[in-house]
């Protein structure tokens, strides 16, 4: 039986990266998961009254997901340019790339969780009280037309504190309320796609979101009686998150080895490019499986199984599946792709997981 996969981490129950009594970082990068090529994930919690440390990231922009409470955030891009906007639960926001940004949960007694998706597999960060420590206090005194002595006060070090307890009430600007390009409500959103009974994605794209330029998100629902069509995306990665449920997926590597295996909420998976996957729910975790699913493109595309019939003659179909035109089963065809059908048939009853992978 299967008990892991080189495509799978249990990101929810791994080993903090960093931890205090404020929240905690767990990461799933090159290190952690290597199959990670181009994008890596992050989960992070800030307690009440916790503020992720400002920061800006050296090789890769941020697309971050909240999946819990309620906070503010702050980005100040090349320029001077500012920006300051809340964020809850179902809602995303975009840096980019060296903007320094910071993050507070505004909650005096809830935590608030969020997904970080990056655009590197191994993500450079670099803190703001570590910028701050690589100066002398000359220096930074000559920033500022203030003595040296006016920092005298601070721990000067070039170790980052990455989460810190707020100090009486947060500061909210008054632009906090305004439309603001780095953010996006997509559970707000209508569904791009929809189905009785099978399930919804929200789309967040560079058609729905300009500022996207490298990386888009799904949110995925997919309801008991339907699965996720099999598809692959023909230039784009996959890094999806299970938010709720349990599921399975089965994937086709290119040596011709088959990767079988469940997800329960916490975990996520990779997939390369190309890579042809499918995904169903496991009756264990309920009617519903939710993921939030990353791509490396700010506008993913997919081929899926169902339009094959439209575009190959159906005795090249039959050479290939080794059968006579005559014995063909009748495919239903589609010039788009459904992204979920509903389940005709019982769930597989597979006893035992096997895989054969390199």
């Amino acid at each position: 039986m299967a008990s892991s996969s080189r495509h799978v981490f249990h990101l929810k129950n791994s080993y903090p990266f960093f931890e205090n009594d404020h929240g905690s970082i767990q990461r799933a990068t090159a290190k952690e998961l290597p199959i990670l090529k181009g994008m890596s994930l992050k989960r992070l919690v800030l307690k009440p009254k916790a503020i992720r440390e400002p920061h800006w990231h050296a090789n890769t922009p941020e697309l971050t997901y909240c999946l819990k409470g309620e906070a503010i955030v702050s980005v100040t891009d090349s320029h001077s340019a500012f920006n300051a906007f809340t964020i809850k639960a179902g809602q995303m926001f975009h840096v980019e790339s060296g903007s320094l940004h910071h993050i507070e949960n505004l909650s005096d007694s809830e935590s608030a969780e969020f997904l970080v998706c990056f655009r590197h597999e191994k993500p450079e960060d670099f803190s703001l009280s570590a910028s701050f420590g690589a100066m002398t206090p000359a220096v930074l005194g000559n920033t500022w037309n203030l003595p040296s002595s006016a920092f005298k006060n601070i721990k000067l070090s070039t170790e980052p504190k990455e989460i810190m307890l707020r100090e009486g009430e947060p500061t909210i600007p008054s632009q906090v309320h305004m439309k603001n390009p780095h953010k996006f409500d997509v559970e707000g959103s209508e569904p791009q796609l929809k189905g009785e009974g099978i399930g919804s994605a929200r789309q967040a794209k560079a058609q729905f979101w300009p500022a996207l330029k490298t990386l888009a998100m799904y949110s995925l629902r997919v309801e008991d009686a339907a699965m996720r069509e099999p598809h692959w995306h023909p230039i784009t990665a996959e890094l999806g998150y299970v938010n709720k449920g349990q599921a399975r997926m089965t994937i086709l590597d290119p040596d011709g080895s088959t990767d079988t295996y469940t997800l329960k909420e916490g975990d996520m998976y990779y997939i390369p490019p190309a890579y042809p996957h499918q995904i169903e729910v496991l009756p264990e975790g309920g009617k519903e499986i939710h993921f939030c699913i990353f791509f490396d493109q700010p506008m993913p595309l997919d081929i899926g199984y169902k339009s094959m019939p439209e575009g190959i003659p159906h005795e090249a179909m039959a050479a290939t599946l080794g059968i006579k035109r005559a014995d063909m089963p009748k495919l239903e065809g589609s010039t788009g792709t459904p992204l979920m059908v509903k389940r005709v048939n019982e769930l597989d009853k597979v006893k035992e997981w096997t895989k054969s992978m390199l």
